[in-house]
């Protein structure tokens, strides 16, 4: 599970329906979460049932987190834990709103006889979408306003034989924003990367060419769309959202087939798009 672009064969999701609860809980939640506008209930279970399908097509076994209770961006998944081959990592929030993510979670991991390893404990703070593997020995972690320094430094000591690569990430819009590693950068290929390069540290991305990553990057127009944010299902295999045709272009001069989805309820309004949707748990 040190990977993030070995073929995807099991993988955790939370459905729109358990999430969001119902049109009420929508409209008493979305604001206080930053969303950007409000989702339609009805329409985001729709869009959910369809990208679950296209997960299911291409390969993987979905083990889903159901239950009421965690709120709307209990929907992605991936910040609440990091899994790696030995089990999961809870993590420790660093949006306060979500605290009961990581432990929701953990019942579902023993419910799935998914060992758990660890867990980051406060005053640390360290969010999924702040981690990505590089390669099986090699971890990315983002140092934001989502994930800090004592979060970096206990997710070290659960991993010790891993080279941790920790990365800077600007202010940008600042600690409301929802902002991760992965808004910025989205593995393709044991040497391809999606990326965007304006907001990527330049000691990052120095560090990426030199060891080999060939780097396609979102142009501007197509960020706030969700265009950096792609899902490896497979080397040069991706699910990505439906509406950056530039992205995708160049995704497919690179050789990745592309597979597109609705999100604008799902994804869109909340900012997250489909590895914010996905806790894989296993990778072939």
């Amino acid at each position: 599970m040190q990977s993030e672009v070995r073929p995807l064969k099991r993988v955790l999701l939370r459905h729109a329906r358990d999430a969001f609860e119902s049109t009420d809980a929508v409209s008493a939640q979305w604001r206080g979460l930053n969303y950007l506008e409000e989702p339609d209930f009805d329409e985001a279970c729709r869009e959910y049932d369809a990208f679950a399908g296209l997960l299911e097509r291409l390969g993987a076994e979905i083990d889903w987190m159901t239950g009421a209770g965690s709120g709307l961006d209990s929907m992605y998944v991936r910040d609440a834990s990091i899994v790696a081959d030995g089990g999961a990592i809870l993590c420790s929030m660093g949006k306060g709103a979500r605290a009961a993510e990581p432990q929701a979670q953990a019942s579902v991991f023993g419910e799935l006889g998914t060992p758990v390893i660890g867990a980051i404990e406060l005053p640390g703070t360290i969010e999924g979408g702040d981690v990505t593997w590089l390669d099986d020995q090699t971890l990315a972690v983002a140092r934001g306003y989502r994930t800090n320094d004592d979060g970096i430094a206990q997710l070290r000591r659960l991993l010790p034989d891993v080279e941790l690569v920790q990365v800077p990430l600007p202010h940008f819009r600042g600690p409301g924003d929802v902002f991760h590693l992965m808004s910025i950068l989205s593995p393709l290929a044991e040497d391809l990367l999606l990326v965007y390069s304006p907001l990527m540290p330049v000691p990052f991305r120095e560090l990426l060419v030199d060891r080999g990553f060939g780097l396609v990057e979102v142009p501007e127009e197509e960020f706030d769309s969700q265009g950096c944010n792609v899902l490896a299902v497979a080397p040069r295999v991706a699910v990505a959202l439906e509406g950056n045709p530039e992205t995708r272009r160049r995704m497919e001069a690179a050789g990745v087939e592309v597979h597109a989805f609705v999100g604008r309820e799902i994804s869109l309004k909340g900012c997250g798009g489909p590895t914010c949707l996905t806790r894989p748990l296993y990778r072939s």
